[in-house]
């Protein structure tokens, strides 16, 4: 591509590598425009490897409440408090992200897989890091107004702007491109009503800061097998439980770890901070039910817009999605009150209406592209983003 019609991201790596050829990328990725290379020059001696530049893709849907103004503040207010987060410098006025070698733990041990020991103590360690660290210990610039922060220990107000998140910028938001999906599938606003229902008695957790999006993707192993943790966009302030939930829903660990996990972190949090696990075994449940509801709206939008460019879906891959959504859809009844799930089938028939009216070769219509979480239990998983921003200082 020429320079001239690059991207800032491609621009400020040529600048900071010294030569084109030495950039890699963009990478493969979906939510960003990512580019990796070494520093030119004296930079590149005192600061050896490879360093990583990269820009939010244009339109980008959100499907998670965001908490701090700035992944990069954050990173750097963490520096001493977390082990192993990319290092970020400046160079030439632009801030960069030391790329992590190595693999996700995805690559190594799959989705539905059992995480490896020295990893797995590893995980557990990372939480009570993250325990550790309390609201007001981090001076970074918030998102959210201050009336708009529930107090620490509040988790059912933490919760309620989960919830009213999903219902207002989620659900409220795509009604246009995607009400008539949502009633085809039998789902409405009153679902919120009967989440909320679903939601109620939880106890109260001193507040501390949650990453809350450790799934395996988000996860870099490098060659001396050391856990390192990426991507700290949807870090939020809020129920430290929330945070194992979440990790638990993503993670797809085999039963057996999953409780395993369950067991360190109540261990290690009550050790970190007392209180931090107080009444997990009734509230846990109830947050990955949360999450189960949550991922309905994200990924009855997400399926939507896998249909592709084709004037008529394949018939095979429409069943597949059918399939998938049929099982998010079950998965989540109960928090959700569905007196009853469409058969795949019917749900693989809603998709293709919806692509004949709302697809790419319908008028005045186009899909939109999205950021958020991995779904239910046979979504795909998330895109690899590994780190913060490249901007100008």
């Amino acid at each position: 591509m020429p320079l001239e019609l690059a991207s800032s991201a491609r621009l400020h790596a040529v600048e900071a590598s010294g030569d084109e050829s030495r950039v890699e990328g963009p990478l493969r990725g979906y939510h960003h425009e990512t580019y990796v290379f070494p520093l030119a020059g004296e930079a590149g001696a005192l600061r050896p490897g490879r360093w990583k530049c990269r820009e939010p893709r244009g339109d980008l849907l959100w499907f998670d409440r965001r908490c701090f103004a700035s992944e990069e503040q954050l990173l750097s207010a963490l520096r001493g408090r977390i082990g192993r987060i990319p290092e970020l410098i400046e160079v030439g006025g632009t801030r960069l992200q030391r790329f992590i070698e190595g693999r996700t733990l995805g690559a190594l041990c799959p989705s539905g897989n059992a995480v490896p020991g020295d990893l797995f103590r590893q995980t557990a360690a990372l939480f009570g890091e993250l325990i550790a660290v309390t609201p007001g210990m981090l001076a970074v610039e918030r998102r959210c107004a201050a009336e708009d922060r529930p107090a620490d220990g509040d988790t059912a107000a933490f919760l309620e702007r989960l919830v009213l998140f999903a219902e207002e910028r989620v659900y409220a938001r795509n009604l246009a491109e995607f009400g008539g999906l949502f009633t085809d599938l039998r789902i409405d606003a009153e679902v919120f009503k009967r989440l909320r229902k679903h939601l109620k008695g939880l106890r109260e957790r001193p507040f501390c800061l949650l990453h809350a999006d450790l799934h395996r993707e988000n996860f870099i192993v490098d060659a001396e097998r050391r856990l390192w943790t990426i991507d700290w966009e949807l870090a939020m302030l809020g129920d430290p439980l929330y945070d194992l939930a979440t990790h638990l829903y993503l993670m797809r660990y085999p039963r057996w770890q999953a409780r395993r996990m369950t067991q360190a972190w109540c261990r290690t949090a009550e050790a970190v901070r007392p209180g931090s696990s107080r009444g997990w075994e009734h509230d846990l449940g109830l947050l990955v039910d949360f999450k189960r509801a949550q991922s309905v709206f994200t990924d009855v939008i997400r399926t939507a817009l896998s249909l592709g460019s084709g004037a008529e879906p394949d018939r095979r891959g429409l069943a597949a999605l059918g399939g998938r959504l049929h099982r998010i859809l079950a998965a989540a009844a109960l928090p959700l009150a569905l007196e009853s799930v469409p058969s795949p089938a019917r749900v693989a028939a809603a998709l293709a209406r919806w692509h004949r009216t709302h697809g790419p070769h319908a008028p005045h219509t186009r899909p939109l592209p999205f950021r958020g979480q991995a779904g239910g239990p046979d979504a795909p998983g998330p895109a690899s983003s590994r780190g913060s921003n490249c901007s100008s200082s």
